[in-house]
């Protein structure tokens, strides 16, 4: 198995077509998917047509992919855990490195651990040091909280509240969505 990236709990891989299945179960939860659909679980041919292609493209500003299947990491070397979910460091253009967007999709039994915050941080961290970024942004609903402190904990400053013409109206969307972001000199800053 390549690994992209591993912390103290997690490992970060890239997604293959075998992992349709878990993406299904984790875009069937309707609290996974509270804040992004209001809770409408995603289709397999969806999963297969456009969730899918989109996380396994590669990205040759970055010199590798912009979404990473996260899995607990196991107690034996190199070994894979169970499926927690995902995690986005994409391009926002896709010729250049120097803006991201960071992003995180985890099933419940990750939620409350730290989790998010322990695989955002080490994104920030390798995007600053490895791979070129200069800005990492990130945006949930405005009364997503849980997502907001885990963007605050991984070094990332409220930016704005904005709304937008989405297609669906979502509990909560009156609100508006809010971006956060942190710049290399600021974490740098932060060290």
């Amino acid at each position: 198995m390549h690994v992209f990236l591993e912390t103290a709990r997690l490992v970060l891989r890239p997604f293959t077509d075998a992992d349709a299945d878990h993406l299904f179960a984790l875009d069937g939860d309707p609290e996974v998917m509270r804040f992004l659909t209001g809770g409408r679980p995603t289709s397999r041919e969806a999963i297969r047509t456009r969730t899918l292609p989109r996380l396994l493209h590669d990205h040759p500003c970055l010199g590798t992919r912009g979404y990473w299947a996260a899995e607990e990491r196991a107690a034996e070397e190199r070994a894979g855990g169970a499926f927690l979910g995902w995690f986005e460091f994409r391009p926002l253009v896709e010729h250049s490195a120097a803006e991201v967007e960071l992003g995180y999709r985890l099933n419940r039994a990750a939620w409350g651990r730290g989790l998010a915050t322990e695989g955002a941080r080490a994104l920030v961290d390798k995007g600053f040091t490895g791979l070129g970024v200069e800005r990492v942004t990130a945006n949930t609903m405005a009364v997503n909280t849980a997502s907001r402190r885990v963007m605050e904990k991984a070094g990332l400053g409220f930016r704005r509240t904005f709304t937008g013409d989405w297609p669906e109206v979502i509990e909560g969307a009156e609100h508006g969505e809010v971006e956060y972001e942190l710049t290399r000199a600021d974490w740098a800053r932060g060290r």
